[in-house]
């Protein structure tokens, strides 16, 4: 149990990183769109990123993707890669950069919504009332200092919370496939299809030939945008996904806003507000509620809802725990999903998950 927390921890730390890296990519953006389009801007970042990550998964070998797992693993690509940051850059393109990440801000509460309808993370009171407190933070935030931001900045705020629909659902579809391949290989995969959609667009739209307009500049703000922001910070961000649940991971975007104001300060000269302030405050108390869990003991009596016996449940661990030694999992469809959680903590001392009509340990590959 201990481990367990250590490891939602160090997630969470991976995750914080890899938001302060996008906030600065977020300041980045708005200086770039003034030069170039928003489909531009995204071919820049994804196409330097790919470069960077494809000759460093092929020299290490890493695990790619099962050939069964490479259409969603493509559409989750396009969905993030491609759909999500076009509408990312449209949103930079008509507010500032803090405030647009203000916005993205409430992605926690998109991918614990998300999480929940499709049964991959279940809704606790203090994870809600966290998220909760880090979303009513940003909503006033944001509408008490709407007078001072740039004319029509509400609709790069509004396009900007609905494109993190697009990034809930690939937090929350994303890990099994990254599991049971590598953070690497499913990232490269990913971005080559996000990548390789941008450029065929690019080229049918003539916006890829604004690139040879750049200047010097432009071209070390791509070179940062594509490094920094697209392979260093999408890495760390999966791999913190791997270790920690989704929204958990989505709550450390808080740090987002932070980055991109103080670099965008020093590129375009954007103030940073007391009302910004005020709403990263409680974005900040939002986290911590939503990270931090009480300490459960492992030692835990239930009694099952389906109207199984207590004696069919010590059967059943005593026969998975003999499928493990042998290396034979189990399966366990004719249990409720009531009851394949408490019998997970009967067996582990921690909450297990429902897949495929079965049970698992919480992260491990099925």
């Amino acid at each position: 149990m201990e481990l367990q927390f250590l490891g939602q921890w160090f997630g969470v730390l991976i995750a914080v990183v890899s938001s302060s890296l996008g906030g600065t990519a977020a300041a980045v953006t708005l200086y770039l769109v003034g030069n170039a389009d928003p489909i531009t801007v995204a071919i820049l970042r994804w196409g330097i990123g790919l470069l960077c990550l494809l000759p460093t998964a092929l020299f290490l070998g890493v695990r790619w993707p099962q050939r069964r797992d490479w259409v969603p693993v493509v559409a989750l690509g396009i969905c993030l890669f491609g759909i999500f940051f076009v509408l990312y850059n449209i949103a930079v393109s008509y507010t500032t950069a803090a405030r647009a990440s203000l916005a993205l801000s409430t992605l926690p509460l998109q991918t614990m919504v998300v999480g929940a309808l499709l049964g991959i993370e279940p809704l606790t009171k203090r994870k809600t009332v966290g998220v909760c407190v880090a979303v009513l933070g940003v909503f006033a935030a944001l509408a008490s200092g709407l007078s001072a931001a740039p004319s029509g900045a509400w609709r790069g705020e509004l396009i900007m919370t609905g494109a993190g629909l697009c990034m809930a659902f690939y937090n929350v579809w994303s890990r099994p496939f990254s599991q049971r391949s590598s953070a690497l290989g499913f990232l490269t995969v990913g971005m080559g299809a996000g990548a390789v959609m941008l450029v065929a667009v690019g080229l049918l739209t003539g916006s890829i030939t604004v690139l040879s307009t750049f200047g010097a500049p432009q071209w070390v703000a791509g070179v940062y945008l594509g490094v920094g922001g697209g392979a260093l910070g999408t890495i760390l961000w999966v791999i913190a996904l791997e270790r920690a649940t989704p929204t958990r991971v989505a709550n450390t975007m808080a740090v987002n806003p932070i980055a991109a104001g103080l670099l965008a300060t020093q590129l375009v000269g954007e103030p940073i507000t007391i009302n910004l302030i005020i709403g990263l405050i409680a974005v900040f108390a939002g986290i911590w509620i939503a990270t931090t869990e009480r300490k459960k003991s492992s030692h835990v009596r239930f009694t099952p809802k389906s109207g199984h016996s207590p004696a069919l449940f010590d059967h059943l661990v005593s026969t998975i725990e003999q499928g493990r030694r042998h290396g034979k999992p189990q399966r366990l469809g004719c249990l409720e999903v009531d009851d394949k959680f408490a019998l997970g903590r009967r067996l582990h001392g921690k909450i297990m998950r429902r897949s495929c009509g079965g049970i698992s340990r919480a992260g491990a590959p099925h």
